[in-house]
């Protein structure tokens, strides 16, 4: 017999991807500002109310859409990576790789994001969303590393992470003759690379 518990986390977890599917899809299609609260719970399928269960503003729905069922995918790559691939390399592949590729959203994701600073002030803090994981996958590759200090470790990659994405995104210049078009600066994996290189000796020193 399935647990209900088990069915009511499915459940849960259906519900969340659902609004956030449908919140990036109309974002991308009409605009972040031109969106409501109420047209996405419609689109998924579920009421206002259940949407404000899972989502305090159409912001954090949107931005959920591109980055937050990610985060289970730096722990995983952190994991794949062989035995004697030190952790430093491990942990900073995996998080450049979350930049890197974009999977199966739209390239326009980000730029929209960049354009809009709700937006950016919500994805910034969405990089909190690997930390726990990406803890668990270090005390996992490394056992000798205590959960307190593989929590630490992950903090500090989360917080360089974020001082990367708020660097990128302060650097993005808009088209003047075209509104709404926005021109990155340096390529993000990049940046990204080049804040957690100083953290590699940390995490490398951590294993016994």
């Amino acid at each position: 017999m399935t647990d209900p518990s088990t069915l009511r986390e499915r459940k849960k977890r259906a519900t969340r991807e659902a609004l956030q599917t449908a919140a990036l899809r109309l974002a991308l299609e009409r605009g972040p500002d031109n969106v409501r609260v109420e047209e996405i719970a419609q689109a998924a399928g579920v009421s206002p109310r259940t949407y404000n269960n899972y989502f305090p503003s159409r912001e954090q729905a949107i931005v959920a859409g591109v980055a937050a069922d990610r985060a289970a995918g730096v722990a995983a790559a952190v994991l794949a990576r062989p035995p004697e691939t030190g952790l430093a390399d491990a942990v900073v592949d995996a998080v450049v790789g979350l930049y890197a590729d974009p999977g199966d959203q739209p390239p326009a994701a980000l730029l929209m994001i960049a354009a809009s600073p709700a937006l950016r002030a919500c994805y910034v803090e969405a990089v909190t969303t690997f930390e726990e994981p990406l803890a668990g996958a270090v005390a996992t590759r490394c056992p000798g590393i205590g959960p307190l200090v593989a929590q630490a470790l992950a903090a500090a990659v989360g917080a360089a992470t974020r001082v990367a994405l708020r660097q990128w995104l302060h650097g993005t210049t808009e088209v003047p003759t075209m509104a709404g078009f926005v021109v990155p600066p340096e390529p993000l994996p990049d940046l990204v690379r080049a804040v957690l290189r100083p953290l590699a000796p940390a995490l490398d020193a951590a294993v016994p």
